[in-house]
């Protein structure tokens, strides 16, 4: 069976404030804007995911939790600090650890890292991933089999293809 896997950048987040941590950075209004019609885009399109691995950053968790919402989602949620400042390599390592029942993933996180997982992959270029984008990957390998070019990308989902 092929697997999908859903790589989600999280939406736009306002600026970092002096003396503010990074991790703590929230969501712009235009960031929940295009959190929200993502979300619906995915309920719309009936697209479930069995598992979603979140990072810990403020505006990662924001953006899952209107993914949930918009996608009325009842499945389980991971929050990983792993994914906040990632590399492809730890990216890749939750995913090889996934369980063979789980058939549609979705990762929400950070760029560049998740760019450079959809290129590591898919073996192809792929534009930098804004804000708010979404990769949808297919896998026709055990996921612990994932690896360089083993998936093929099937859609990409820009924030401004969504606002029309």
């Amino acid at each position: 069976m092929i697997k999908e896997l859903f790589l989600v950048r999280h939406a736009t987040a306002d600026e970092a404030e002096r003396g503010k941590r990074d991790s703590d950075r929230e969501l712009s209004s235009k960031g929940y804007q295009d959190a929200t019609r993502l979300g619906h885009h995915l309920n719309e399109r009936q697209h479930i995911v069995d598992l979603m691995l979140v990072s810990t950053a403020q505006r990662a968790c924001s953006t899952a939790e209107i993914l949930v919402e918009q996608m009325h989602y009842r499945g389980r949620i991971d929050y990983s600090d792993e994914l906040y400042q990632a590399s492809v390599r730890s990216v890749l390592s939750l995913i090889n650890q996934q369980a063979e029942a789980i058939n549609r993933l979705m990762v929400v996180g950070h760029n560049p890292t998740l760019t450079y997982l959809a290129e590591y992959l898919t073996g192809d270029p792929v534009s930098s991933m804004a804000p708010g984008g979404l990769f949808l990957l297919q896998i026709p390998v055990p996921w612990a089999e994932v690896s360089q070019q083993t998936a093929t990308l099937d859609a990409y989902l820009d924030p401004e293809q969504l606002r029309k």
